[in-house]
């Protein structure tokens, strides 16, 4: 989403060709990569699949750590999202901001249930529909379109109030035989859900808790409005970082409140320092909101003074957000295809890569064409004046 040359005071900590605040789209270029790395797993190493929380009698460290290092995507990416957002109505105005979120949101639900499913599935018809993270952001927009009305205080009350306090709504169960079940299948619980032409949709990514993510978000964007001292919004990011850490800390210690798996003292510092971190995403419990979110402020305030020369690769991929997300799934597919057609199946009978390193390195090597052709539609987007590419 972009952003309007004038919302920031400080010329350094904006992209002088482009505007855009360079810090927002390298931390989005960050954790897009790290999605990738966790996307390549899901293609070639799914023979050996993780539950969530995961396994830790069966879930190698390095694996682990892998698996783990994705959890920032999501709630970063979503923060950033509202972020954008209020940065976009300030210089459109907020019933700009609201259409344009709206459009934006039913877009995304569209290509999820569209494009995205054919790319993991390989079928235009899967047996089973998976609503994942795409499905939900589209709602989140959706759903902040009407929020972004409210008071501030009043949303940063229900922001909070949904991050940190969804969790009391886990005891809340509906089978699948009682009313509302499909309802609260989409805003917190896991489910099934029986399609009209007998096909299932999965609710992967339970919509509550992301709906107080994208509103904390917006609720940022003061600290990068115009006029703001670079200092003081410095400060500010790494004050509510360091809090949402604090506050990790001090639950996940209680080992009560805040994440339905307690951590256990583990054969070795490594395993209990695992057992510690190893968090509850689907949905994202509180303690995994405040872990995730806290990384992600304290990330956001460091590509604050970084050098930008240090950034514009990442800068690359955080400026065209959903092109590069259809394409990289459109390449996993295919080098997955034809991986498979050329005979390279394990004995699971996928294509397994050799060890969660091997992860790293394909999804290295695929981030190469990726980022060209990143590169050229940011160029193609800074040069034309269709909207049809903002929505890239």
């Amino acid at each position: 989403m972009g952003v309007h040359p004038g919302t920031l005071e400080a010329p350094a900590e904006k992209s002088a060709r482009t505007g855009r605040i360079v810090s927002i789209d390298a931390l989005r270029g960050l954790v897009m990569l790290l999605m990738l790395v966790d996307h390549v797993r899901e293609f070639f190493y799914l023979h050996a699949q993780i539950r969530d929380p995961m396994d830790l009698a069966a879930t190698p460290p390095d694996l682990f750590l892998t698996r783990a290092a994705s959890h920032l995507c999501a709630p970063v990416f979503i923060l950033l999202t509202g972020l954008s957002a209020h940065l976009y109505g300030q210089s459109h105005g907020r019933r700009v901001a609201a259409a344009f979120l709206l459009k934006r949101g039913l877009l995304l639900i569209l290509l999820e249930v569209t494009l995205v499913n054919f790319a993991w599935a390989g079928s235009v018809r899967p047996p089973i529909l998976y609503l994942q993270v795409i499905w939900v952001i589209g709602l989140c927009m959706v759903a902040l379109a009407g929020l972004l009305w409210l008071p501030r205080a009043a949303l940063v009350g229900g922001a909070l109030a949904l991050m940190l306090g969804h969790n009391l709504l886990d005891g809340v169960a509906i089978r699948a035989d009682e009313p509302g079940y499909v309802l609260w299948s989409i805003l917190h619980q896991r489910g099934m859900i029986a399609l009209p032409w007998g096909g299932l949709a999965r609710t992967s990514y339970p919509l509550l808790p992301w709906i107080g993510v994208i509103a904390a978000g917006y609720a940022l964007g003061p600290l990068f409005a115009y006029g703001i001292d670079a200092a003081r919004r410095r400060a500010g990011l790494l004050g509510l970082g360091a809090t949402a850490l604090a506050g990790f800390l001090v639950l996940r210690a209680l080992n009560g409140y805040g994440e339905p798996v307690p951590w256990q003292t583990g054969a070795t510092p490594l395993a209990t320092a695992l057992s510690f971190v190893n968090l509850t995403k689907y949905p994202p419990s509180a303690d995994f909101l405040l872990l995730t979110l806290g990384l992600g402020l304290g990330l956001l305030a460091l590509f604050e003074v970084l050098p930008h020369r240090l950034l514009r690769g990442l800068r690359v991929f955080g400026g065209a957000p959903l092109f590069f997300y259809l394409l990289h799934l459109a390449l996993l597919r295919v080098l997955y295809d034809g991986a498979t057609a050329l005979g390279l199946v394990g004995a699971s009978g996928r294509v397994e890569a050799g060890s969660p390193l091997a992860l790293w390195f394909i999804a290295a090597a695929v981030s190469v064409p990726l980022w060209l052709a990143c590169r050229a539609m940011v160029r193609l987007k800074r040069a034309s004046t269709s909207p049809v590419l903002s929505y890239l």
